[in-house]
């Protein structure tokens, strides 16, 4: 037999629309009573010596609230780190998107910078929506803050510069050095005020209306920082080895083409043989041309990188045969 729950709620509250979908997905035949004026309302609360409506009763026994009603059913609060993890999956997709349009491969360096760089941003974006409670929370450990309060709302425009220009790929002199003192700044911070002082406070990393823990949280988002910062400094250093790198990435695909166009028999057919070499031809210069998409910068090199004639050729070879 099913069990009857009756809940009092006004046809505009959220949270009696929550209890309800609840209380049916655990099975119950749910008796719906509107308060549809104020006055119901009040005599309602003064009734039952209650501050606020949605009221729950099961068996009638009054369970409370949608809070209560949760807790009746053993259920734990909304997670909070759900929306952090929401935002950084996000910005993962994003760089894994932006990364193929760009270079027509989802897995390069360029995702990583872009990842760091788009949650840098991100970020920014939600300590700036409340502004002033970003900062309030902001001054609770900060330790530069703490000693210059207007640093507590030049933050997120700081971080919120430092990420789009990482993302444009440009004034690296201006933006590595930011998202280095910011970050570094940032990670001690929160190293003395949760791993030496032992207090506990909220996050402001997400904004002011935050609930996350002072913490890995934060102390991720300022490491993420300082690292994209050493790496882009570091960049102009390894260029060279990148260079090494890249021209081995040529040769490769140059030595299958020799080795497989080697092994070619001769038909006696000059069209077929024609055909025959010049396929691995064409797929060691698709080869090569992935090392490009990966690396290379010129728009109308990588435009050509991305031509093939292959399936064409194939097809012709296929025919004559």
């Amino acid at each position: 037999m099913t069990e009857t729950a009756t809940i009092y709620r006004t046809l505009s509250c959220p949270h009696g629309m929550k209890a309800k979908h609840l209380l049916r997905r655990k099975g119950y035949h749910v008796e719906d009573r509107h308060l549809t004026a104020r006055p119901q309302v009040d005599a309602f609360k003064a009734e039952h010596g209650v501050a606020t409506v949605p009221q729950v009763f099961i068996g009638g026994a009054r369970i409370g609230g949608n809070d209560d009603l949760r807790r009746h059913f053993g259920l734990r609060p909304a997670n909070r780190y759900r929306p952090v993890t929401a935002l950084f999956a996000m910005t993962a997709l994003m760089a894994l998107a932006a990364s193929h349009a760009a270079f027509g491969s989802a897995l390069t360096i360029r995702t990583a910078e872009w990842f760091v760089a788009f949650s840098m941003v991100a970020l920014a974006l939600l300590k700036l929506q409340n502004l002033d409670g970003f900062a309030t929370m902001f001054l609770n450990y900060d330790l530069l803050a703490r000693r210059w309060v207007p640093y507590a709302y030049v933050y997120p425009f700081a971080e919120g510069l430092a990420g789009v220009l990482m993302i444009a790929g440009v004034l690296t002199w201006l933006s590595a050095p930011l998202a280095l003192f910011i970050g570094m700044i940032g990670a001690v911070s929160v190293l003395k005020a949760v791993y030496i002082d032992r207090r506990d406070l909220k996050c402001a990393c997400v904004g002011g209306s935050s609930t996350v823990p002072l913490g890995f949280l934060s102390l991720t988002e300022n490491v993420m920082m300082v690292a994209m910062a050493v790496w882009m400094l570091a960049s102009p250093a390894m260029a060279q080895h990148a260079h090494h790198d890249t021209m081995q990435g040529y040769m490769t695909p140059m030595d299958d083409m020799m080795t497989a166009m080697g092994g070619i028999p001769s038909t006696g057919d000059a069209d077929a043989d024609f055909l025959a070499m010049m396929i691995p031809h064409h797929q060691s210069a698709i080869d090569m041309a992935r090392v490009l998409l990966g690396q290379g910068d010129d728009p109308e090199t990588r435009a050509l990188a991305q031509e093939s004639e292959i399936a064409r050729m194939q097809a012709m070879l296929d025919r004559l045969r």
